[in-house]
């Protein structure tokens, strides 16, 4: 066996980041921008009114002072003439200041008659006036990269960018192995259960960025699960689930060495999640991942998540780990690396007692996994020890 961050670098060394595509700009959110992208134009492009209000000279802006009023400018319908001395425009928020002008007072601290106004005694000394330029000048840039969110998608519209460059997502084969598995929806005989861990592992590579296509469930027969390889080989990345343990009915590693496929390791010092597998098959990059439910969706936090992001651009790093002190005790760990389901509470770290890698609900109330190393001796209340968040 090796270790988890053996095991990690195996699959790095395994994948690469793909290639590139241009798409609209509505369809980039919660895709990852592969180039730099250059603003074409400055935001704002004209000085403009922060407030609604007068525009006039900063100059001539004293207590009790008296203008002209000569016209009016708002949000795309600006002044065109040039205001001189003693004269302002009414100005509304977002509007170009008019030529001759450099300061705003707000409507609050005039008072009007017709078309004279006199400035209040109580002045704000604030301009208010945005800058041509204040948020952002053409030429100005987006480094990649980065996953783009929905303040992204506004900053590059206002760029005026409306093609982005991303990654491509990368397209895996979700391929369920087993005799006992029927999909969510049909009748499963009586020694048959509902495969689940397809349908985990297909939202969490949706949620990453990678487009999931689940295969049709493989028998465990040699002939049904080289059916399946063969549907499978022009993706990205091929993820098996099932089958790669080493019982009668484990076929996987044989079927996929009978098609060519290049180990690169088999089975990781963790719990949950010993029986994995990685490798080349026809050139494509593939995970076996255990059957058990909660051991594939944590091998999918743990290995999945981690190659899909490099796979997309985002750099070689493993599962983001944080800490937290323990809200409960915890006993004596074995020899292997434990990825204990827990609770994030105000306390600290609960790991649930039940932690075995068949249980889903304790999965799916867990927002932790409490990280154990290797031997690691009982634990008191209070003492740190690192997580991933779920």
């Amino acid at each position: 066996m090796i270790s988890v961050a053996e095991a990690l670098e195996h699959l790095f060394g395994l994948v690469a980041p793909l290639g590139t595509e241009d798409v609209p700009l509505r369809q980039a959110s919660g895709r990852v921008l592969a180039h730099d992208v250059i603003a074409a134009r400055t935001q704002p492009p004209f000085a403009a009114s922060a407030m609604d209000g007068y525009a006039l000279r900063g100059a001539e802006a004293e207590p009790d002072a008296m203008f002209k009023v000569i016209g009016e400018a708002a949000a795309g319908h600006g002044f065109s003439g040039d205001v001189g001395a003693g004269q302002c425009v009414r100005i509304f928020t977002g509007a170009p200041l008019p030529d001759g002008t450099d300061h705003v007072v707000i409507q609050e601290d005039v008072t009007r008659r017709g078309d004279l106004i006199t400035l209040h005694r109580d002045l704000e000394s604030k301009s208010n006036v945005r800058p041509a330029g204040g948020d952002f000048k053409a030429g100005d840039s987006i480094a990649a990269p980065r996953r783009l969110s929905a303040t992204d998608i506004a900053l590059l519209a206002s760029m005026n960018i409306g093609q982005v460059p991303v990654a491509r997502k990368p397209a895996v084969a979700i391929m369920a192995t087993g005799d006992e598995l029927v999909s969510p929806g049909e009748t499963p005989g009586p020694d048959q259960i509902i495969a689940s861990n397809s349908y985990g592992l297909a939202a969490q590579l949706e949620a990453l960025g990678a487009e999931p296509r689940l295969l049709p469930i493989a028998r465990d027969t040699i002939p049904s699960l080289k059916t399946a390889f063969e549907l499978a080989v022009d993706a990205d990345l091929i993820i098996t689930i099932g089958g790669a343990s080493v019982g009668d009915h484990d076929l996987v590693a044989a079927a996929a060495a009978d098609m060519g496929m290049e180990q690169s390791f088999y089975k990781v010092a963790m719990r949950p999640g010993k029986p994995l597998m990685a490798g080349r098959l026809r050139g494509v990059p593939m995970i076996g991942l255990p059957g058990n439910p909660v051991s594939a969706l944590v091998c999918g936090t743990i290995f999945v998540a981690p190659v899909v992001r490099m796979m997309l651009g985002l750099g070689r790093h493993a599962a983001l780990r944080l800490s937290a002190p323990l809200a409960a005790p915890l006993g004596q760990n074995g020899p292997r690396e434990h990825y204990m389901r827990a609770a994030l509470e105000p306390g600290g770290l609960r790991a649930f007692e039940r932690q075995d890698s068949s249980l889903l609900s304790v999965l799916a109330g867990a927002d932790a996994l409490l990280i154990r190393p290797p031997h690691d001796g009982p634990r008191e209340i209070g003492e740190t020890l690192e997580y991933i968040a779920l």
